[in-house]
């Protein structure tokens, strides 16, 4: 005799099947799918290496510019040379990453990490670095604010290098932007680093860093570095970005 089966089991079966199958899909959805990263600042996609260029590059080394060989001048200019890929290898080195000097996920993540959502390293911001005197962003001796901005914000990410070359222990900016009004009210040079915010000036946020720490942490990360023995820097360690290297503080180094 041929059993007809009950047609809530044979429902019950069809209905089984296809919640398995489904996950089954679901599973394997997940399984091949990359996770997707979008940061508020800015998102790199794919793996940039030795022969890469364009804005992604520039972006890059905008961000490892303070883990460039010493005794060197970086150029930031969208192009990854060997002289970006030592300062990624650098930096992936830094953060107990694998040194290869090529930018994948794992760069490009802890970059993420140490961002904020206005592009700014997470340890400096945009209210410590605007104009020491009066505060804000008062026109510049030439140029634009914008301009500006953009120099200082990589002058911030070569401080972001030295404070985790020092213990990550903090930083305190003193000066960065200066108007013309500014600088001829403190003293400043007539053409100082400061009037373009291409300078900010540092010292210990605590005890645990020295000034002639920031110094000699300096060196590898600005191409100009005055502090302690150098006339009317005593007090804090004066770092520039400029097209040639002149570090001088003789009682540090």
């Amino acid at each position: 005799m041929r059993l007809t089966p009950h047609p809530g089991r044979r429902l019950g079966t069809i209905i089984g099947t296809l919640l398995v199958t489904l996950a089954t899909s679901l599973v394997a959805i997940t399984s091949t799918a990359a996770p997707a990263h979008a940061d508020a600042c800015y998102t790199w996609s794919g793996t940039l290496q030795e022969g890469s260029s364009g804005n992604a590059v520039t972006e890059l080394q905008i961000r490892v510019a303070g883990w460039a060989a010493s005794g060197t001048v970086f150029t930031i200019d969208g192009s990854y040379g060997p002289a970006t890929k030592t300062a990624v290898r650098n930096f992936q080195a830094a953060y107990g990453l694998g040194a290869d000097g090529v930018a994948g996920p794992n760069t490009f993540s802890k970059i993420y990490a140490l961002q904020d959502d206005d592009c700014t390293p997470v340890h400096f911001a945009w209210n410590e670095v605007d104009d020491v005197c009066y505060g804000g962003w008062p026109a510049p001796i030439s140029g634009t604010i914008t301009q500006v901005k953009s120099n200082l914000m990589r002058a911030m990410w070569r401080a972001e290098a030295i404070r985790h070359r020092l213990g990550d222990h903090p930083l305190r900016v003193t000066s960065a932007y200066r108007s013309k009004a500014c600088n001829d009210a403190v003293g400043g040079a007539t053409n100082s680093n400061h009037l373009y915010g291409r300078a900010m000036d540092l010292v210990p946020g605590s005890s645990a860093t020295s000034m002639c720490g920031i110094a000699r942490a300096s060196r590898q990360s600005f191409p100009q570095v005055l502090g302690p023995g150098y006339p009317d820097h005593s007090d804090h360690i004066h770092l520039g970005i400029q097209s040639s290297i002149f570090h001088s503080a003789s009682q540090c180094f």
